[in-house]
């Protein structure tokens, strides 16, 4: 899981800076082209399992989603391994706390509906293959975590902690982080945040864990750069990233691809 702690380091430093394998479809997951993405509710599941105790949902989870289940239990939530006789006890045990019970009931009601979501990957995934043919899109599933990650990302599969992203209004928030890191936890931050991980773990920086933190924020700004081209939104802003767009303004010939793939000095 090498590449996942790396990942998940990542987030803690984008919340630093700014604040902040097998699938079987449901009805819901179906694209019509090669760069549609609709994102898997393996959230749904979750919620039926964990505030009703649905047999039928936990089957579902592990049987239509094993490496979600998996990575959830495994490692978002670090409850022990998926092949422990009481492990489903433990995980909805672990959920009926109140605070989570009402991050499930939030989580479902603000996300009852994800077009939105769906839309803008997809359209951002467009994008991405336009200025590099061979991108690879990636399958994304939504599912509730225990605000300990945002983005979980791991061989071809994105996963999108959707308690992460209620809004900076949500009272729940207040007791654990600050204003400022609020202002990312937003539905509006989703798809970026998404964007911008999925895209480090195709083009990381060697050696991310020891490189100085001037490295570090200059390849991550790299990869801000690029999501805010393909969204057509200036949801980053940061210093590095400014050094980014007059690098980029300066040189109209240097490709998205060859800025991703260069070395920072």
């Amino acid at each position: 899981m090498k590449t996942l702690f790396s990942i998940i380091t990542a987030i803690a430093l984008l919340l630093t800076m700014q604040a902040c394998q097998l699938k079987i479809w449901d009805e819901n997951s179906a694209g019509d082209s090669e760069t549609d993405v609709t994102v898997a509710r393996y959230d749904r599941l979750q919620s039926r399992y964990l505030t009703t105790g649905d047999f039928s949902a936990l089957q579902s989870m592990n049987i239509s989603y094993p490496m979600e289940t998996r990575t959830l239990v495994e490692n978002v939530l670090q409850l022990g391994t998926v092949d422990m006789p009481d492990i489903n006890e433990r995980l909805l045990k672990f959920y009926q706390d109140t605070t989570l019970q009402t991050i499930i009931a939030e989580a479902e009601t603000q996300y009852a509906d994800m077009d939105d979501i769906n839309k803008e990957l997809s359209e951002a995934f467009r994008q991405l293959r336009k200025h590099i043919p061979d991108f690879p899109i990636p399958v994304v599933y939504a599912q509730i975590g225990a605000l300990t990650q945002s983005i979980i990302v791991g061989d071809g599969i994105v996963g999108v902690c959707l308690d992460k992203y209620l809004g900076k209004d949500f009272r729940v928030y207040d007791r654990y982080y600050l204003d400022y890191q609020k202002e990312t936890m937003t539905r509006e931050h989703l798809v970026p945040d998404c964007l911008t991980f999925y895209i480090l773990s195709l083009y990381p920086l060697e050696n991310f864990d020891n490189s100085q933190q001037v490295m570090r924020d200059r390849h991550i700004a790299k990869m801000m750069w690029v999501v805010n081209k393909v969204t057509g939104k200036k949801t980053f802003d940061t210093p590095e990233l400014r050094r980014v767009d007059d690098y980029m303004k300066h040189n109209p010939k240097v490709t998205i691809h060859q800025l991703l793939t260069m070395r920072d000095n």
